[in-house]
């Protein structure tokens, strides 16, 4: 019998939003798993949950509301409780993860970044022994003089094509930017290859995410499951 994934999805979002409390700043991860998980908040939010939330795209910002969740934003909440979103691949022993398959990298990773704890929420199959392969490596660039900027990147992805709509016309983020998706059969060392994209003008983000993660939510045919770095409030 198949695999509902979309059920697995679900189960795990809900996972995650039982990690929320009462005033709490949380942010609202991006994809199809924070979707699930945005309903459900509004579900607690409509309950009598007092939170604040920073989305992580206007897509999640306009779900939020939609929901009636309370919006903030870094001026007024600079740091966040708890961050829940998905991941395009979660390697196993790091956690470390690629993310950027829905465009909204460059906003999921400030958020992170600024988040004291990020909870990642995937079914099984985003699961992986090394990074690489399964999906692309997003990379977000100034679309001013991109193809410089793509030819230098080529030196450490050399299999790389620009993301484009359904029109062929370049896709713009949130943030009116360009992205490379590059394929990579084995990412050996994440963090370096991270720094050495970074280094290049032009480039905005990676969507490799290092050493930011504090629990992965895993959906599995056989239940809920977790993986973690520290000890988190269950």
């Amino acid at each position: 019998m198949a695999t509902d994934f979309e059920s697995l999805k679900r189960e795990a979002a809900k996972t995650a939003i039982d990690l929320i409390c009462n005033n709490m700043i949380v942010g609202l991860g991006s994809g199809s798993t924070a979707s699930y998980a945005i309903a459900e908040l509004g579900e607690r939010v409509a309950k009598g949950l007092k939170i604040k939330a920073i989305p992580t795209s206007e897509k999640s910002r306009l779900l939020a509301q939609e929901h009636n969740i309370p919006i903030t934003n870094f001026s007024e909440n600079p740091v966040i409780d708890l961050t829940f979103d998905g991941a395009d691949q979660v390697e196993i022993n790091s956690l470390n993860l690629i993310k950027g398959l829905g465009n909204a990298l460059l906003r999921e990773k400030i958020v992170a970044r600024t988040s004291k704890k990020l909870v990642i929420m995937v079914d099984e199959r985003k699961l992986v022994d090394c990074l690489g392969n399964q999906t692309a490596l997003p990379i977000e660039i100034i679309p001013f003089g991109w193809e410089t900027t793509r030819s230098l990147i080529s030196k450490y992805c050399p299999e790389n094509r620009l993301r484009l709509k359904d029109d062929g016309k370049p896709l713009l983020t949130d943030n009116d930017h360009y992205i490379l998706d590059c394929q990579i059969s084995k990412i050996t060392d994440a963090e370096q290859l991270n720094k050495n994209l970074k280094l290049i003008t032009g480039v905005v983000e990676t969507g490799l995410f290092i050493n930011m993660t504090s629990m992965v939510i895993v959906a599995k045919q056989s239940g809920i499951s977790t993986l973690q770095k520290e000890k988190l409030p269950l």
